[in-house]
C-alpha cells in the first residue's frame, strides 16, 4: 500500500490544495462503499444460518447432528461419541470411536446422553420399536422379517438414521462383530442386571429386538429428544 504524506511549508504550516480535496472525496467515497458491502454481506451471512425446518440439525458442543424421523422423535443420526467412564473405543483404538462411536455399558450410555443437554436421553424400549415400526417393523413382527427397516434405517438408507455395525464389548473386555452388527441400548429395564437392545444384523438384513442384554457389556448408543 502507498501512503502519500501531506507537505509542509518551510513555516511549518501543512499546504493544501484542489488534489487534496479530490483525494478526500475519493476516500470518503470508498470508505462509503466498503460499509455497504459489509451489511449486504452480514445480510447474506444471516440468511444462509436459517434453518429450514425437517433437516438435520447440528448438536451444540458435539460433531454429531439429528433428526426428526417418521415417529415424530428427534433422534441422533450418528452414534455417540461422547467420552464418559465406563465408554470405549473399539479395540481401544481411536480411529474406531471416530468412524463408529464409542460403546458405553447401560449406566453410561444413560450418562453419555445427558450430558448432550437440552433434553437429550437414552431411548426406551417402546421408542426402538415404534421407530422400527413407522419403518417397516422387526424381525419378529413384519412379513418381510425386518428388512425394509434394515434398508432404511442404516447408513445410507431412505430416512437418514444412519446405523452403523460398530460391534460390542463384552463385559469381559472382548471385542467382536465389527462390521457385522450394530446393537443399540434402550435406556429400559429387563432385570437387575440386564436390558433391552436392538440389533441391525448384516447378514440377516433385518432389526430385531432382545431382552437379556448384560448391563455390563458396551454397545452403541443413539439419544433421542421429543
Amino acid at each position: 500500500m502507498r501512503v502519500r504524506l501531506q507537505p509542509f511549508d518551510v513555516n511549518g504550516a501543512e499546504t493544501h490544495s484542489a488534489h487534496d480535496d479530490e483525494d478526500d472525496m475519493t476516500t470518503m467515497r470508498i470508505g462509503v462503499v466498503a460499509i455497504a458491502l459489509s451489511m449486504a454481506a452480514g445480510l447474506v451471512l444471516d440468511a444462509g444460518s436459517t434453518q429450514p425446518p425437517g433437516k438435520d440439525r447440528n448438536l451444540s458442543g458435539t460433531t454429531g447432528s439429528s433428526k426428526r424421523m417418521a415417529d415424530g422423535k428427534e433422534w441422533t443420526t450418528s452414534n455417540l461419541n461422547v467420552n464418559t467412564p465406563s465408554s470405549y473405543c473399539y479395540e481401544d483404538a481411536e480411529s474406531n470411536c471416530r468412524r463408529y462411536g464409542r460403546l458405553y455399558t447401560w449406566e453410561s450410555a444413560q450418562r453419555g446422553c445427558q450430558s448432550l443437554g437440552g433434553g437429550w436421553r437414552l431411548p426406551t424400549d417402546d421408542e426402538w420399536r415404534q421407530l422400527a415400526t413407522h419403518y417397516g417393523g422387526l424381525v419378529d413382527d413384519s412379513p418381510d422379517k425386518g428388512k425394509a427397516a434394515f434398508t432404511a434405517l442404516v447408513s445410507g438408507g431412505t430416512s437418514g438414521f444412519n446405523a452403523v455395525f460398530a460391534g460390542t464389548r463384552s463385559a469381559a473386555g472382548q471385542y467382536e462383530r465389527l462390521e457385522t452388527h450394530g446393537i443399540y441400548w434402550t435406556s429400559s429395564v429387563t432385570d437387575q442386571n440386564s436390558a433391552p437392545f436392538y440389533n441391525f444384523g448384516k447378514g440377516g438384513q433385518g432389526v430385531s429386538r432382545h431382552v437379556q442384554g448384560g448391563k455390563q457389556m458396551a454397545l452403541s448408543v443413539r439419544c433421542v429428544s421429543p
